[in-house]
Order: structure tokens, then C-alpha cells, then sequence
């Protein structure tokens, strides 16, 4: 379907903010030719996925109904997010520039519409993509990944171990624990200590040889303790074989690994956040990360459909292929860029907020230049 003279009229006819017979064909060819590509690229890398892991599927014996809803089903959504802004770029290049090629854009631009007008139906699409993005990403994906990590870990990845050693914990206000090293065997904490401290004085210290998580009673099993309390110059002690006790650090906490808050919904993630920090836990800059790069990585959708209609308006002698070749190399120094600033919070040169967002600014820059300069 080419862009007639009529269209052109109504177009000028119905100049203002409402859908028009030109805003639904571009539309058309951007929320379709995105899903296309969407599934021509998924059914590709599940396809190089299954050649990489199938020695693991048959080795450990995964049951093929596992492999396909706990695993695939699960990879889908989490691909097609982290994937999307390569996905929108080659979309808005690939059709555009056929749109040029073919002289639709100069009978537009000819015609009397703004490059601007035009503009409109694109960044209806891409609002339309953001959204799907940002729905992904809060409600869709979390659940996904937790099935998704929980597959892997049974039948691809390598039993967790935690290694890390002398860790410390603020688990509230003033209460401090210390736990040598944990054991993912058994669950038991070595050399565990619970301090409470109020101003620059010690009010108790509970200290334990091992501290086994009880599940039967959601709470650590302490064994062989030595428990002193401190009321005013006094000193009281008390010890013994076992002692229970409750605490808000569960046996979960020492299983976290670096991709688990994927799989933590955007709500409980805020409260993971909140009690990492209060308990100084390192593990906090990933949670902030992925609650960042939840919000951050929809609204590329608009920069890129800005840079890409402004890289392929212009009808060029070489064709399409260097259009779509700028746009995937663009396409991916954007998600390079994304990835690339997690290691300004990683290395403290910058906060989470800051780093994740600004590769949208920096891009979002490179868009306006890009427009300014595109042909009118």
C-alpha cells in the first residue's frame, strides 16, 4: 500500500492532533514490522539456544515440558526486553527507508506536512512499545525470570555456593550481626555473632558457634551460646546448648545471589532496597540497577525512533543497506552504553539514578542533533 495524493489531502485537510488515513498506515508498518521482527529473532536464538544447551537438557535428564514452559516460556519475555531498543531501531530503519526509497516521504514532505507532523504517528507507536516495554518489566518479567533462574539453576548452572566470609549486617537500628561464613549444605551460619549497641555503649552481645536455619519454625537455631547484657554497671550472662531466635535476616538473604532481583517484583524490590541499605548490604547496588533499568530502558523507544526516522528520511543511492547497517550499529552501542554504565555504580564513580539514565540522555542529544540536521 503506497501513500496516494488523496492521503496527502486529508492529511493537510485535517491538520491537527487526531488520527489520520497517513498516521494509520505509518502505524500500521511500525507496530507490525517490530512484531515480525520480534518473532523472526526469537525463533533464531531459541534455536542457537537449544544447540548450546542441550547437553545440559540431556545430561541432568530435564523433562521436555519443563524445557519448554519453565525455560522458553520464560526466556521470550526477557529476551524481547532486553532486546527491544534493536528491535524498535531496525524496525523504524528497515521500513522508513523503504518509505524513502520508494519517494512516499518527499511526496509527503512535498505535499505540505511538517516534518514534525510526521513525526507524530511514530512516537504514537513508540509510546505503544514503551508501554508494552514498561509492562514487561514490572509485572511480566519478574514472575518470568524467578521460573526462568529456577530452571537454570536445577538443570544448567552449578549448585550455588555462598563463599563470601565475615559478613555484616545492621538488621535494625542499632543491632548488628556478624556471621564468619555460611554453608549452603546444611544452612548454618559459622561463628555468629548479634550485637546491640546504643550510643557508644554495648547493651548485649549473643554469640554462637553456628547458627542452623530451622524452616519447621521460620527462625536460627543457635548452639552453643554465650549470651552477655550489660544493665548499668552490671553484667549478666548466660549461657547454654540451643537457643531459638527470630530474626529479620532469613536463610533467603545468604542464598541472594547477583541476578536474583530479577525475579523480585517492583514492589517488593523497593523493599528489599530499603533493608539493604539499612543493613549495608553491597548486594544493594543490583537491586538498585534493575529497579532503574526497569524505568530507564522504555523510553528508548522514543530516542531511537527519533534517530532512526532522521537517519532514514533521506532517500540514499546505496539503498537501505546503509541505513539498516547504521542503525544496528547504533542500536547496539546504545544497549553496549547500558550495560557499560553499570560499572559507574559498581565503581562508586556514579549513582545508580544517574548512570542508568544517562545513556537516554546522551542518546536523546544525539537525537535532537540528528533531527535538526534531517532533511524538512
Amino acid at each position: 500500500m503506497a501513500i496516494t495524493r488523496k492521503d496527502i489531502e486529508q492529511q493537510l485537510k485535517e491538520f491537527n492532533w487526531h488520527i489520520t488515513t497517513l498516521d494509520r498506515y505509518i502505524i500500521k508498518k511500525f507496530v507490525g514490522t517490530f512484531f515480525v521482527a520480534l518473532l523472526l529473532i526469537i525463533g533464531i536464538v531459541i534455536i542457537f539456544d537449544i544447540s548450546e544447551k542441550i547437553d545440559d537438557f540431556v545430561d541432568k535428564n530435564a523433562p521436555l515440558k519443563e524445557i519448554i514452559f519453565n525455560y522458553y516460556a520464560n526466556f521470550i519475555p526477557y529476551f524481547i526486553n532486553v532486546f527491544s531498543p534493536l528491535f524498535v531501531f531496525i524496525t523504524v530503519i528497515f521500513f522508513t527507508s523503504k518509505m524513502a526509497a520508494n519517494s512516499e516521504i518527499v511526496a509527503i514532505l512535498a505535499g505540505g506536512i511538517s516534518f514534525k507532523r510526521l513525526m507524530y504517528p511514530y512516537f504514537l507507536s513508540a509510546a505503544f512499545i514503551a508501554i508494552f516495554s514498561l509492562v514487561l518489566n514490572l509485572y511480566v518479567i519478574p514472575p518470568c525470570n524467578k521460573g526462568r533462574l529456577a530452571f537454570e539453576a536445577k538443570y544448567i548452572k552449578k549448585p550455588f555456593e555462598n563463599t563470601n566470609r565475615n559478613m555484616h549486617y545492621q538488621i535494625n537500628p542499632g543491632t548488628f550481626m556478624y556471621v564468619q561464613s555460611f554453608s549452603t549444605f546444611n544452612n548454618t551460619a559459622y561463628q555468629f555473632t548479634l550485637e546491640t549497641i546504643k550510643g557508644h555503649d554495648i547493651i548485649s552481645k549473643l554469640s554462637a558457634n553456628e547458627a542452623q536455619w530451622d524452616s519447621t519454625k521460620q527462625c536460627w537455631q543457635l548452639r552453643d551460646y554465650f549470651w552477655r547484657k550489660y544493665v548499668g554497671n552490671a553484667e549478666q550472662v548466660k549461657t547454654g546448648k540451643q537457643l531459638d531466635t527470630a530474626l529479620v535476616i532469613t536463610v533467603e538473604d545468604f542464598y541472594r545471589k547477583k541476578n536474583t532481583v530479577q525475579a523480585i517484583a517492583s514492589g517488593q524490590l523497593g523493599k528489599l532496597i530499603k533493608a539493604q541499605k539499612l543493613r549495608g548490604d553491597q548486594m544493594v547496588e543490583y537491586a538498585l540497577i534493575e529497579r532503574n533499568t526497569r524505568w530507564a530502558l522504555p523510553f528508548s523507544a522514543f530516542i531511537l525512533t527519533l534517530i532512526g526516522v532522521s537517519l532514514s528520511s533521506k532517500k540514499r543511492r546505496g539503498g537501505i543497506g546503509m541505513n539498516i547497517g547504521i542503525g544496528i550499529a547504533l542500536s547496539f552501542s546504545y544497549i553496549l552504553f547500558l550495560r557499560f554504565s553499570q560499572m559507574f555504580v559498581f565503581t562508586g564513580a556514579l549513582p545508580p539514578f544517574v548512570a542508568l539514565w544517562m545513556p537516554n540522555v546522551i542518546f536523546a542529544v544525539i537525537a535532537v542533533f540528528l533531527y535538526r540536521i534531517a532533511p524538512k
